[in-house]
């Protein structure tokens, strides 16, 4: 039996693209570290929201490439003379990806109470109508 990949149908036309970037969002890997929310706050623009508890600004980056959004967070450098009984706070470091859709860009990122809040915003394109001319054969 062979797989019919996506890109190969007759009715979507140059949506290999697709295909790739569904490939590429099933590879991510991310496990559930930090926990996030994304929300819709109007019809184009979102927030995504990371638990980010105990990590300064400096231990943590935002970088977009190639249309995926990733934010990591460095461990934070560990104070000898402190003794834990118990540790119950993740500090670790992580790596959290998001693939952004064409037109969707990051409007700016703040931290508060503990959470990374990076906004984003999508583009409204203008509505273009485009009338082919049919010639004589």
């Amino acid at each position: 039996m062979t797989k019919l990949a996506l890109g190969s149908h007759p009715f979507l036309l140059g949506f290999d693209q697709l295909e790739r970037l569904v490939e590429r969002t099933a590879k991510s890997g991310n496990d559930g570290y930090p926990p996030f929310n994304i929300e819709q706050s109007d019809r184009n623009s979102f927030r995504i929201t990371l638990a980010v508890a105990g990590f300064s600004e400096d231990d943590l980056s935002i970088t977009v490439e190639d249309r995926q959004l990733v934010v990591r967070g460095k461990q934070p450098a560990v104070d000898e003379a402190r003794v834990f009984l118990h540790r119950g706070i993740a500090s670790r470091q992580f790596q959290k990806a998001f693939v952004l859709a064409d037109g969707v860009d990051v409007a700016g990122a703040s931290t508060e109470n503990g959470l990374l809040h990076i906004d984003l915003k999508r583009a409204v394109p203008e509505t273009v109508v485009q009338t082919i001319e049919i010639k004589k054969g």
